[in-house]
């Protein structure tokens, strides 16, 4: 039986249909939007209709405006950390209905390739990740799979829409298996790199924290209550060994993306250390073979994230342990999205984590 909301179906056929008409936005090509408008989808079974009510910006996003995005084809409809209403809805083993606020996991994977099967649905075969491989949330309206839906419970719109960037993190600690007061080094403290910090603060390890920009590193000081943090310019191995009591970090995880980085990332790495790479760069990397042989190192990626690692961020931020109002630093309204986006490029406007309101 189908729920509905918001339409009265006792109308006058004289009325302006205005209503079954939504906007969106789309990339078109790297360095262009569209402000567009097209008839609200129709739902098939097993999905909802959803309104959406928040759309974060992440790294993919910048980088597919800027062109330099992997799995990536244009035109396509950006967004993919998402907080949405349900609209319409069938009778669900979920209990989900009309009215409740979603968290929506954005990866759609197969359920039956080798790497589904064995619960690695992150990296499936066949993976659409919403806004990349497949159209995302930067539209008024969205039908989506019931069972890629998560009950919101008491989250804000704002919480809901930063549960996937901070399940990237929740996966990345999770390949990392850290130990209790572990030494880990987290470089980069971009919005990844943050959630990755504080999950790996409440996974009891030891968090040293590297970038380049000065005024992050005071972010992560003062809001996220890291004691060591040091600057990736120059040579910071000796300063490294310092902060961790003579001796490299076991853990180094990269949340850059950058080649330079990537590829230097490894020589922080403490002998018989993992690393584990979670920013993404479009090309080669290249590792001295006789350097990560005698270090036996373990070298991983960590892509995307599962519905466990999305549950488990639900409930760090039901329990207030992330500064979401200090994260979520600049937030817009849909229409004014296109003339806003470039400048969330450039780090000295002081953006952390962008958002779109609807």
């Amino acid at each position: 039986m189908d729920l509905w909301i918001g339409f009265d179906l006792n109308f006058d056929f004289d009325l302006n249909f205005d209503f079954l008409i939504m906007k969106y936005i789309v990339c078109d090509e790297p360095g262009t939007f569209s402000l567009l408008e097209r008839e609200m989808p129709v739902r098939k079974a097993g999905e909802a209709l959803l309104r959406m009510t928040r759309v974060g910006i992440c790294g993919t996003d910048l980088h597919a405006f800027q062109g330099n995005q992997p799995f990536f084809s244009y035109p396509r409809i950006l967004g993919h950390e998402l907080a949405a209403e349900i609209v319409e809805i069938d009778a669900n083993d979920k209990g989900l209905a009309v009215g409740d606020k979603v968290i929506i996991m954005p990866y759609l994977s197969c359920g039956a390739c080798i790497a589904c099967r064995a619960g690695k649905t992150n990296c499936c075969t066949a993976i659409e990740v919403l806004g990349v491989h497949t159209d995302g949330g930067m539209q008024e309206y969205y039908a989506l799979p019931v069972e890629v839906l998560i009950g919101a419970g008491s989250l804000s719109d704002e919480e809901i829409a930063i549960v996937e960037p901070l399940a990237i993190g929740a996966h990345a600690v999770r390949r990392a298996a850290i130990r209790e007061s572990e030494s880990v080094l987290v470089v980069g403290c971009g919005p990844i790199g943050l959630g990755i910090i504080k999950q790996v603060q409440l996974a009891g390890g030891r968090v040293i924290v590297m970038d380049v920009n000065e005024e992050r590193l005071e972010f992560v000081k003062e809001v996220m209550g890291v004691e060591h943090v040091l600057s990736a310019l120059g040579q910071p191995e000796e300063q490294l060994v310092k902060l961790n009591q003579g001796e490299l970090p076991t853990i180094v995880i990269d949340a850059t993306g950058n080649k330079g980085a990537l590829e230097k990332g490894v020589q922080y790495m403490a002998h018989g250390g993992k690393y584990v790479l979670v920013g993404l760069y479009k090309g080669d990397l290249t590792f001295n073979h006789p350097f990560i042989h005698s270090h036996e190192a373990t070298i991983m990626s960590s892509r995307n994230a599962t519905m466990e690692d999305m549950l488990r961020v639900k409930d760090i931020l039901e329990a207030g342990s992330f500064p979401t109002e200090a994260y979520v630093t600049h937030q817009v309204s849909f229409e004014e999205m296109v003339d806003h986006f470039e400048s969330w490029i450039k780090p000295e406007t002081g953006v952390i984590k962008a958002m779109v309101s609807f």
